[in-house]
């Protein structure tokens, strides 16, 4: 489980087909801290650590995971958000995430409003009726509250620490963002459809 807080941006090192996706990714991370066998969310994706360098980690990516977010558009120097899996006390600052994505969402604005930037995404429809005004989602690993909704159609307001301390300061008109609706919101929806 993550908390949708970014703690690092790594960037792709080396990409390698081998059955399945293998990527290297630079980090600031302490590498004597992380075991292999542990998570990490690789722009909103729990993924499992296989193998350890000195600034590195490495991570196994099956097909299904590339066919279900936007890791195939991963290139060596790609910067990308990380966060480490929650340890029990560990403060909850962001919402619950567990860092199974959902879907991809597409960027279709985005626009400076004083020093934050508004930005209006599209998601896939069957996602979204799950997301609401002043609700949560993870973009790119990033907790982020939804402002309003139209239709497929939902807006963000970045703040200025929210652009520098993450990817999201880079971001542009046609990007394609991991996202993952509230937990919440899944169950809500699957206890009415069974009501």
């Amino acid at each position: 489980m993550f908390t949708g807080i970014v703690t690092d941006i790594g960037k792709i090192r080396a990409l390698d087909q081998r059955g399945d996706l293998r990527a290297r990714i630079a980090t600031g991370y302490d590498t004597a801290t992380i075991d292999i066998g542990a998570s990490i969310a690789c722009d909103g994706v729990c993924l499992t650590v296989v193998a350890l360098g000195e600034d590195w980690f490495e991570v196994e990516i099956s097909a299904e995971t590339v066919s279900k977010t936007n890791l195939d558009g991963w290139d060596e120097g790609h910067r990308i958000n990380l966060e480490r899996a929650l340890k029990v006390g560990d403060e909850l600052g962001g919402h619950i995430v567990s860092g199974h994505v959902d879907g991809v969402a597409e960027i279709l604005a985005l626009e400076d409003e004083g020093d934050s930037t508004r930005v209006q995404f599209h998601a896939p429809e069957a996602l979204a009726r799950f997301i609401a005004p002043k609700g949560s989602v993870a973009l790119n690993g990033t907790s982020l509250t939804v402002n309003e909704v139209e239709g497929c159609t939902f807006g963000i307001n970045f703040i200025p620490h929210t652009k520098t301390a993450t990817t999201w300061g880079a971001a542009k008109v046609g990007d394609h963002v991991n996202l993952e609706i509230d937990t919440l919101a899944r169950y809500v929806a699957q206890l009415r459809d069974f009501a």
